[in-house]
C-alpha cells in the first residue's frame, strides 16, 4: 500500500460559511485548529480536523460594533456556545474513490458535543510534499441543538426567520509527513 500522511497547515487552510435568513444572508470564516489525514492513493482517505469555534468571523458586516455584537451572538448558547464547546470536529469515517481525485465521503461532524453523519464529495490534489482537500457541506443546524429563530421550533417568525441549513466550504492545505 502506498499511504501518504499529511498534517493540515492551519495558516493556509480556510473554512468559509454562509448562513441564510428570509431577508438575506451572512458569510464569514472559522479557523482550523489542527488536522491530520492519510491518503491511500486511489483507494481511500481518512482524517480528523479540529475547528476552533472561538475563531468565527463575519466578513459581510463592516461596522465594527455590529460585527462584534454578531460574532458574540454566534459564540453564545443561541448558536455555537463556544465557551463550553470551543472545538468542533470533522472526521472522515468512510470514503469511496470516484473519478479524477474525487471521493464520496461520509464524515462525523461534531458541534456542541453532538455528532451527526454528513455526506459530501471531496476533491484531493496530492503531490509528494503537500495536498489540498476541498469540499462543501450543507449542515442542518437544528441537528446540533442550534434552534435560534428556526421554523422547526418557533412560529410567527416572519422576516426574522433564519433558515436551518448553512454551508461550509472547506479548503485544507496540508504538508506531507
Amino acid at each position: 500500500m502506498d499511504t501518504q500522511n499529511f498534517k493540515v497547515n492551519t495558516k493556509n487552510s480556510t473554512i468559509n460559511w454562509i448562513g441564510r435568513k428570509v431577508t438575506g444572508a451572512h458569510n464569514g470564516s472559522i479557523g482550523i485548529k489542527s488536522g491530520d489525514f492519510a491518503l491511500e492513493k486511489g483507494k481511500s482517505v481518512s482524517g480528523k480536523f479540529t475547528i476552533d469555534t472561538r475563531s468565527i468571523r463575519i466578513l459581510d458586516i463592516e461596522d465594527a460594533e455590529t460585527n462584534t455584537q454578531f460574532a458574540n451572538h454566534l459564540a453564545s448558547d443561541d448558536f455555537f456556545n463556544s465557551e463550553q464547546f470551543p472545538e468542533a470536529y470533522f472526521e472522515i469515517i468512510h470514503a469511496e474513490p470516484g473519478e479524477e481525485n474525487c471521493y464520496y465521503i461520509q464524515a462525523n461532524l461534531t458541534i456542541k458535543g453532538i455528532t451527526n453523519l454528513v455526506d459530501a464529495n471531496l476533491h484531493i490534489t496530492a503531490k509528494d510534499d503537500n495536498a489540498v482537500l476541498q469540499t462543501k457541506i450543507v449542515v442542518d443546524r437544528t441537528k446540533f441543538n442550534i434552534k435560534f429563530r428556526s421554523s422547526n421550533f418557533f412560529t410567527n417568525l416572519g422576516d426574522t426567520l433564519i433558515y436551518n441549513n448553512f454551508d461550509l466550504t472547506i479548503h485544507l492545505v496540508a504538508d506531507a509527513l
